[in-house]
């Protein structure tokens, strides 16, 4: 399986950093992960976006959801898309109220939002606390801590792990989330000495302490607000897993 990060800045994109955003490939299957701020333009930088096969959202916040308005006006309206007929539907797994809530960020006024309906450009799957198969994958949902309904995510294939936090504060699911997996993609948005609301994110050290203890081969570093310090974030997870790293826009992993 393959990863590419089309995005990993923290809450909000930064100077040239997109949000969250990932693509997992295998068997030529292409399944995005988030679609945060920014990271439609750099979707098209790897993949003609006509060509993504499902998205999966975490949850509802602008920083992993915000470019679906992006991916929405392109598979609606452009005059040349790569199949015969409208609609084509895009497989979209996300919380309860994604239907609603993106049909209303895509909408321009209270007139708009009245009828407001995006089921002709994507099939909805409600994201749940249970095991789907999305192409060549196996995916598992977790709830994890976070202020709106959010998942994290074990995806599984050809004998190879991958969990996914997503956004969340530290909780007892995360260490069944990433117990014993290859490869963990762990947010870490700021430092454990920060000043910061419970049941928000994880810090650099949290991040640390969550590999180790699962027992995971490897770490990788994601979600690091641009307000904080990335080499802070990654020392403090280094201290208690010597083997961590931070992920970088654009940057490829074979897992």
């Amino acid at each position: 399986m393959r990863l590419t990060i089309l995005g990993c800045s923290g809450s909000i994109p930064g100077p040239n950093a997109a949000a969250s955003g990932y693509l997992l490939e295998a068997e030529g299957y292409r399944l995005g992960l988030e679609l945060g701020t920014g990271t439609f333009a750099q979707l098209q930088t790897v993949l003609d976006p006509f060509d993504l096969d499902a998205l999966v959202l975490s949850h509802l916040h602008a920083d992993h959801c915000a470019d679906v308005n992006s991916l929405t006006v392109l598979r609606r309206y452009h005059p040349a898309p790569p199949y015969p007929a409208r609609p084509r539907q895009l497989p979209l797994y996300a919380p309860a109220e994604a239907p609603s809530r993106l049909a209303h960020a895509y909408a321009a006024d209270a007139a708009e939002r009245a009828c407001a309906d995006l089921s002709d450009v994507y099939e909805f799957h409600e994201l749940r606390e249970e095991t789907v198969q999305i192409g060549p994958f196996d995916v598992t949902a977790v709830a994890v801590y976070h202020p709106t309904p959010a998942f994290g995510l074990r995806i599984a294939y050809g004998g190879t792990i991958l969990a996914y936090t997503g956004d969340t504060g530290q909780c007892r699911v995360l260490g069944e989330l990433a117990d014993g997996v290859d490869v963990l993609l762990s947010e870490a948005s700021w430092t454990d000495a920060a000043d910061r609301p419970p049941g928000v994110h994880l810090s650099g050290k949290e991040a640390g302490e969550l590999a180790k203890e699962a027992g995971v081969s490897r770490l990788l570093l994601t979600h690091v607000a641009p307000w904080t310090d990335r080499n802070a974030v990654l020392a403090e997870a280094k201290a208690v897993f010597p083997d961590a790293e931070l992920v970088t826009q654009g940057a490829v992993y074979d897992l």
